[in-house]
Formats: C-alpha cells, structure tokens, sequence
C-alpha cells in the first residue's frame, strides 16, 4: 500500500516536471519567433535534459521503494536543473528562482518534513553557488559558458546578498510549510487508513455474526421489499440459488395474509408481533416456521421490518409429546386406581360365577348365558390388566440383546396366529451385523407384537406385513431401529398425534391400549417413536433407539 502511494507521487511529480518542462519550451519557441536573432539554445538544451531526466525516473519507479536513495538523486537533479535554468536567466535577477519551490513542495510531498529542508538546503547552496560564479564570471575571475545571455550591470554586492538570503528563508519557509502540511497529511491518512480498516473488520464481524445466526434474520424497506437474507434464512426456506433481495417479504416468507394484513397498523402499536405457521418448501413438503417481526428505523428516517424466524418443526412436535404424556400420566395415575378397585370384585364375581354354574341345574339357555356373562368377565379382566400394564411402572432387566433374532422369533409368531388370515404375509428383514440395543427382552418383544398385531388389524383385506431390524448412523456411533411396515388403510394425519392415547383404537378386536403401551415404552427408553404413510399404501411404524450407553446412564439415574 505505501509502495504503490509511493510511486503514484512520484510519478505525479515527473508529470509536473514535464508539463513545466513543456511550458518553458512553449515560452522559448515564442520568445525566439518574436526575436528571431536571440539565441536561446541553453533553452532547448534544458528542456531537453529535463524531458531525458524524466523518462529516466519513469523507468526507475520500480526501484525507489527497494532504493529509496534514488528518490533524493530525483529531487536533487530537480535543483540542479532549475539552477542551470537560473543561471542563464540571469542569476540573481532570474525571474525563474521560483521555480526552486516546485521540487521543495514535491520532496515535503513525499518525503514529509525532512526532504523538504533537505531539499531547501541545497537549493540555498546551489543558488548561492550560481550568484558567486555570476559575480566572478562578470569580474573576470571565472570563465563560464552562456554568460552572454547576461545582459546589463550587476546588482552591488549587498543587494546580491539580500536577495540570496531573501530567497534562502523562502526555500526554508516553504519546505517547513510544506513539510508539516504532509505530516498532518500523513498523520491523517494513517488515521484515515486505520479507521478504514476498523470500519471494514467491523463491517466483516457483523457479517459473519448475521451470517452464522442460527435463527433466520431478514430485513425489509418500508415498502417491505428484501433488503437482507442471510445463510441461515437461505437454509431454513430451502433456497438454493441468488438471495431473494428486492422480493415482498410476505411472499419470500409465505406470510399468512391476515398476519401481513395488519402489519404496519400493529407495530404502530407494540414493539414486535410474533406467529407459527406452515411454510411449504420448494422441494415439497411443509415445515412449521415461528416467525417474529419489529419496526426497524432504516438511515433515511423512514421505518422498515425486520423479520427473525427458525424452523420449529421439532420443538412443536416435543410439545405435542409432552402435552401427550402429561394426558396420559394424569389418565394413567387416576384410571390405575379405578382398575385396581374393579380388578378385586369383578375376581369374586367371576369365581362365583364359576361356582354357581357348577352347582346349579342349568338350561341350556342360562348355561349360555353363564358363558357369555363369565367370557365377558374374562375380557374385562384382560383389559384391566393391560391398562395396569400401562399405567403402571414395570420392572426390568437391562441387558445387551440383538434385535434380529427377537424379529424372526416374532414373526414366526405370527404366523402362526389366530391374527393371521390366509390372505397376510409376513416378512422379517434383518440386516447383516447385529443390531444392539440394551433394554429389557420382555418389553421389546412386546413392543414387536403391538405394532406388528395393530398392523394385521388394519389389513382387513390383506396384504404384507414387513418387521425390521438395521442399524442407522447417529452422531457419535449407530444406533438400532425396528420397523413394522403394513399395506392396510393408513391413518388419516390428523389422527397421527391422537393413536397413542389410551382407548382410542378403531379396531373391533383388543383393548385399545396396545399402542400406548409401546408409546410408554419407548419414551421410558428415551426412544423415539415415528409414525408416516408409506408411499404404496400403509403406515409405516419407526422405533429408534438411543445409544446403549445413553440408555444405562439414563436407567441409573432413574
């Protein structure tokens, strides 16, 4: 930076020189066309050394930052040359001593206070030189060329000192001047320089921070058209391409129109407003997007928008779950106790049930009912003891197991089921290597059995029932996942958060607490329990397991 601010002054001042260089030749073309018979060759001669001289430099500036000695042979050739030009103009009558200032101010330009009197010195030594050899020349001491172009009487010898001396404190007073405008110059172009770069590392911080914000940020102008759009906002909307700069923020946000309706109106009157919706992506498929939005003063005075947003699709799901499982734990906490209650007579009801239809003569028409009255008694036992089963916190072995052979095991269960129709298939796939999971084998298999049971209950008609064991890479490993795919009816997704509810089964056969016993299940583990439509036709169940060392950290803590 300081070398090309180097060189760019110097070649600055050699285009001076050439253009005074330049004006000097004009003068002498005109004054020897007005006066034929002056000679005026000394003329000629110095602009064309003065024009030689730069071309030289012009080559030169390469060199002057890795030989900064060459910048004071530049400048002291500039003395040298206006000497000569005052030496033949007349020496100390010379209207061009002026032209002495001209390589001072461009030394102080360049080389600040001390090339100014640097220079200043010698130009004071070189005037004086050519004021003492004019004298000496006239008096016949010295013989000098051109010393015709000198016309008339010298000045007496005290006038000639006044005027060297008059011209030296000029020479010093200029570079002094000079030379302290270009140190405050300096002083505040680095100053200068140094707030640039300020400015430029801040502007680069505040790039970075709104570009690495985890939370979408956009801004708008009052006509709430795009203004910024950083990454995060790119990746949360699935853009892939040029940002959305100059788009209404309601349609590159997908705003809902009653929210963007009243806007402006209502942050007249509260600091931000807020709002979750869906947001469709352009791959397809739709994200739930939590969004807030402020009045943000914008430099012209008028008021823009700025818009803060993040994909809540997760945190509304875990709310959901949590809403769940505080329904259930209340349901569970008060129903437990209701079944306990009913377990204990409906036994004795049973058993003397049992004993009446031994001992009494009955018709074949109270036989029939003493049957239906004691099936019944034995399905409502059932039922409450799936529902303890639930409500109730079972105990557990932990131990390693793999998922294949508890898949193939189950499966062959099946089919040999009073579930399984001639028309079901039943399919067990199992990956290569085995897949580990630490838990209690018990309530594995049960887990199996629930869903793949649910599964041939929703194929009326038929179809393939597919279980599942792999492995699927995790952050810090791999962990187990089961899958229990059916060909059945499907569930309708606004039916999707409410099939873990205890009761809510809509099969005519079980007791309606097979799915929330799984659901309890796998939130004891610290699964995950995921439920999609498959594409053909069907629902697709996903057990994911965590890391088995996660899991025995959690079952000691608890």
């Amino acid at each position: 930076m300081k070398e090309r601010t180097l060189r760019r002054r110097l070649a600055l001042h050699i285009a001076v020189r050439l253009l005074v260089a330049t004006v000097l030749l004009g003068a002498a073309v005109i004054v020897q066309l007005r006066t034929p018979g002056q000679s005026i060759d000394p003329f000629y001669f110095l602009v064309g050394l003065t024009y030689a001289v730069s071309l030289g430099f012009i080559a030169s500036l390469q060199l002057v930052q890795r030989l900064p000695w060459l910048t004071d042979v530049h400048f002291a050739i500039d003395a040298v040359v206006v000497s000569a030009a005052v030496f033949i103009t007349g020496g100390v009558e010379s209207l061009f001593t002026i032209l002495y200032m001209l390589p001072i101010v461009a030394a102080s330009n360049l080389q600040f206070r001390r090339g100014g009197l640097q220079l200043a010195g010698l130009s004071t030594i070189l005037f004086f030189g050519v004021v003492v050899a004019q004298y000496l020349s006239v008096n016949g001491y010295l013989a000098l060329p051109f010393t015709d172009l000198v016309t008339g009487e010298l000045p007496p010898v005290n006038v000639a000192q006044y005027t060297v001396a008059l011209n030296a404190f000029g020479f010093f007073a200029v570079a002094f001047l000079s030379g302290s405008l270009a140190e405050r110059a300096r002083r505040g172009e680095a100053q200068l320089e140094q707030a640039t770069e300020e400015i430029a590392d801040l502007q680069a911080f505040n790039q970075y921070v709104f570009d690495n914000l985890v939370s979408g940020l956009a801004t708008a102008d009052a006509d709430n058209r795009l203004l910024t759009f950083n990454r995060s906002a790119m990746l949360i909307t699935g853009r892939d391409g040029a940002l959305p700069i100059g788009e209404l923020a309601s349609d590159a946000l997908q705003l809902p129109p009653a929210f963007a309706g009243t806007l402006s109106q209502d942050l007249a009157r509260v600091r931000s407003k807020r709002t979750d919706y869906l947001f469709k992506m352009p791959t397809g498929g739709t994200i739930e997007l939590g969004l807030s939005v402020a009045a943000l003063p914008l430099p012209d005075g008028s008021r823009g928008y700025l818009y803060t947003f993040q994909d809540v699709t997760d945190i509304k799901r875990y709310e959901q779950n949590a809403r769940l499982q505080q329904r259930l734990a209340a349901v569970g906490e008060m129903a437990a106790g209701i079944a306990h209650e009913i377990r204990n007579p409906l036994a004795s009801m049973s058993g003397s049930m049992q004993m009446l239809k031994q001992e009494l003569p009955l018709s074949a028409d109270q036989a029939q009912l003493m049957d239906i009255v004691l099936k019944e008694s034995e399905r409502l036992n059932q039922t409450i003891k799936s529902f303890l089963a639930y409500a109730r916190p079972q105990r557990f072995s932990l131990q390693k197991l793999d998922l294949r052979p508890i898949v193939e095991e189950t499966a062959l269960l099946l089919r040999n089921s009073p579930e399984v129709e001639e028309q079901h298939e039943i399919e067990a796939n199992k990956a290569d290597e085995p897949v580990m999971v630490e838990g209690d084998e018990g309530q594995i298999r049960q887990i199996l059995w629930n869903l793949a049971t649910n599964g041939l209950r929703a194929m009326p008609n038929g179809g393939t029932l597919c279980l599942s064991a792999v492995n699927e890479p995790s952050g810090s490993g791999r962990v187990a996942v089961l899958l229990v795919e059916d060909e059945g009816v499907g569930i309708p997704p606004e039916d999707v958060d409410s099939i873990f509810q205890p009761f809510r089964g809509s099969f005519g056969k079980g007791t309606g607490l097979g799915l929330a016993i799984v659901h309890r299940i796998v939130t004891d583990y610290g699964g995950q329990i995921e439920v999609r439509p498959r594409a053909t036709g069907g629902t697709v169940f996903r057990i994911r397991f965590p890391e088995p060392v996660a899991v025995h950290a959690e079952r000691q803590a608890s």
